[in-house]
């Protein structure tokens, strides 16, 4: 029996989405990371874009499990001394509360050109809206996977 690689053709991708209201984040991540990939699937190709659009909604409102709120996120403007840093505290609060579960997920797939390609699949929004109705998502129920998945 040969080994199954997929093409282009085989590829079935599907719309999933995902509610992160009392979610952990790492454990939302990881999740996601999976469904972008592609990795749930019977026929992984680690080669192609396998995965789904992921939608994630109510991202202002993941849990974060210990002190990880106050633990910061650094980048470097390309300037000397542009070193800068933000807590995840501050993120939430902030203008753009999506961008921690964009980084955490990001930090979850491997660093190449397909995994960017893959991130292009993910749509994350701060709010319970999204403009994907047209897509009729299947919704995955991340809270009831694992009684550890939720935070109170």
């Amino acid at each position: 029996m040969k080994t199954f690689s997929a093409t282009p053709a085989d590829i079935d991708k599907k719309w999933i989405l995902i509610d992160a209201e009392g979610v952990v984040l790492g454990r939302l991540a990881s999740i996601v990371a999976m469904r972008l990939r592609g990795k749930h699937k019977p026929s992984f190709t680690p080669n192609m874009d396998m995965g789904d659009n992921v939608i994630v909604i109510n991202a202002d409102k993941v849990q974060m499990t210990g002190k990880k709120r106050d633990e910061h996120f650094y980048w470097h403007t390309g300037h000397p001394g542009g070193i800068k840093s933000r807590t995840k505290q501050q993120i939430l609060e902030g203008a753009h509360p999506e961008r921690v579960v964009y980084q955490a997920v990001k930090r979850m797939l491997p660093g190449n050109r397909l995994s960017r390609k893959q991130m292009t699949n993910l749509r994350i929004y701060a709010g319970a809206e999204h403009p994907h109705e047209a897509q009729a998502p299947e919704v995955l129920d991340v809270k009831s996977m694992n009684k550890k998945n939720t935070r109170s």
